[in-house]
């Protein structure tokens, strides 16, 4: 499996919400058939929280798309690719655990412009774009979305119910949340230029 997309194994109790909880970081993704709830912290990535509005199974993925400079008319970029193949690994665990893709719903967050020197390529708006263009693509009702502006966020996401708590980061006390995102753009740069994640070629 690439490096740039693992399944979450960042697991806790949470006492506040009393239920088992799964942190997802950036390229990772999970998906439960339990009641417990997936945390993220987003700034330019965005996550999709994607559930089966009937049986309750879901899960959030955590991604961001890498920089494309060029594309051939008519052929999907490598950016959009690799955002489609983020969005495929967690809607084929819901599958797997017994969700059906034609009751799916998502909730999406994030694409915030906060990677600083990256401004100028609209990074955040960028991820924003693709993950709602690619669901309404795909049919996906979106049930609700908090995406751009200029503030990190942290999620939590409650598939068996679809409930989802957003805490804006207005104050940021240290640098975790870029140096994880600029250290995963390097990661998923490296693996599309070098081939080893499959790309859905057309």
């Amino acid at each position: 499996m690439s490096a740039a997309a693992e399944l979450a194994m960042n697991q806790y109790y949470d006492r506040y919400f009393d239920r088992q909880a799964t942190k997802i970081l950036p390229g990772e993704y999970y998906a439960t058939s339990q009641p417990e709830v997936i945390v993220t912290v987003l700034g330019s990535c965005v996550a999709a929280c994607i559930r089966d509005r009937v049986n309750g199974i879901g899960g959030m993925n955590h991604f961001l798309l890498p920089l494309d400079g060029s594309a051939e008319p008519g052929k999907p970029t490598q950016s959009a690719r690799y955002g489609a193949y983020a969005m495929e690994l967690l809607i084929n665990q819901i599958i797997k655990l017994g969700g059906r893709r034609e009751r799916l719903e998502a909730k999406v967050f994030g694409g915030a412009a906060v990677l600083r020197g990256m401004l100028l390529n609209d990074v955040g708006k960028r991820n924003a774009d693709f993950v709602t263009r690619y669901l309404a693509n795909e049919q996906i009702p979106v049930a609700a979305a908090d995406l751009l502006q200029d503030f990190p966020r942290k999620v939590y996401f409650f598939p068996e119910t679809g409930q989802v708590w957003v805490k804006r980061i207005v104050t940021i006390k240290n640098d975790t949340i870029f140096e994880r995102e600029r250290e995963y753009r390097t990661r998923v740069k490296y693996e599309v230029a070098s081939g080893s994640v499959d790309l859905f070629e057309e």
